[in-house]
């Protein structure tokens, strides 16, 4: 299995940018998905999440300026970043639980993450 994230760039405050992450391999279900965000110095945070079902959980901080969403027929997310801010600036991943059989248990993956810098 492999998450593959990307869309990352400089973009200047107030811009926009659209985050992808793909999932591939041998999948039998996929969870709940989620966008994190690790600035210089930090820890890593979550920043939204999507369930199978579509419901979402935003951080308070991007609340109102990004959106997740979901396609489940290509195992993807995506995260729409509007209004960006130079507190946005972090390396983004996505993660999920895959559970590969029937038999397996789900596990854990991450993408390999995606520089967003929000800079004038």
């Amino acid at each position: 299995v492999q998450l593959v994230d990307s869309g990352g760039g400089l973009v200047q405050p107030g811009g926009s940018l659209r985050l992808s992450c793909s999932a591939s391999g041998t999948i039998f279900s996929i969870y709940a998905m989620g966008w994190y965000r690790q600035a210089p110095g930090n820890q890593r945070v979550l920043v939204a999440r999507i369930t199978s079902t579509g419901s979402t959980t935003y951080a308070d901080s991007v609340t109102g300026r990004f959106t997740i969403s979901r396609d489940n027929a290509k195992n993807t997310i995506y995260l729409q970043m509007n209004s960006l801010k130079p507190e946005d600036t972090a390396v983004y991943y996505c993660s999920t639980n895959i559970q590969q059989t029937p038999r397996d248990v789900s596990r854990r993956y991450w993408g390999q993450g995606t520089q967003v810098t929000v800079s004038s």
